[in-house]
């Protein structure tokens, strides 16, 4: 499946149940139904949105970049299926203005970012920060050996000839959004990226828009 496959979405934000900014360094962690539809808009542009998903009955199952792999391409795009690591369809993304979303570059992290930038830029705030803070948060089990390699909405991670990755800057805009529709019941882990260190969010990390519908 190649990438920037754009398509739009006949879903009004009016008719959403649910309707949530969420601000730059944040974390959500909230269920989506099967049969709802979850979208996440990039309110300024080039924002990168940390995202993992749990099987509501069944956390040890969750998605899988693996497995997504196998079932597309390495950049996620509409029509791309989200498999869980039972090799299940968790989601489907149903609609896409943006067109590419990075599968490999994982959640930044205090190693990372002092290995990618600087050894003074251990301490700064990162998506795996936000990931934990949102686990220890919910009553329901989840530890951080949970965490596995996750979705970069928004975010532009090219491979290059030599199979290396480069962190390059953002192919979004104001107002673009990823849509997916849900094939279970799932527990979305979302951490709003606050990485002030790469040229994917233009160094100025920004809110998102979380809307989901029946």
């Amino acid at each position: 499946m190649s990438s920037f496959n754009l398509v739009e979405s006949p879903l009004e934000p009016a008719q959403a149940i649910y309707d949530h900014v969420l601000p730059a360094g944040e974390g959500w962690l909230h269920p989506v139904k099967a049969g709802q539809t979850l979208r996440i808009i990039d309110l300024e542009g080039n924002q990168a949105v940390d995202t993992l998903f749990y099987s509501a009955s069944d956390f040890t199952e969750r998605y899988s970049a693996t497995e997504t792999l196998k079932a597309g391409a390495i950049y996620l795009t509409a029509g791309s299926r989200l498999m869980s690591s039972r090799g299940r369809e968790m989601l489907t993304i149903t609609a896409d203005t943006c067109g590419r979303h990075d599968t490999l570059g994982g959640a930044c992290s205090a190693e990372s970012n002092a290995v990618r930038y600087a050894l003074n830029k251990q301490p700064m705030h990162s998506c795996r920060d936000t990931f934990l803070k949102c686990l220890w948060q919910y009553d329901g089990g989840l530890t951080k050996r949970d965490l596995t390699a996750n979705i970069n909405f928004f975010m532009n991670v090219p491979v290059t000839s030599e199979g290396g990755l480069e962190f390059a800057d953002g192919v979004s805009a104001p107002g673009k959004y990823v849509e997916m529709k849900a094939a279970m019941d799932v527990l979305c882990l979302i951490s709003n990226c606050p990485q002030l260190n790469n040229p994917c969010n233009a160094y100025n990390p920004t809110p998102v828009r979380l809307l989901i519908w029946n």
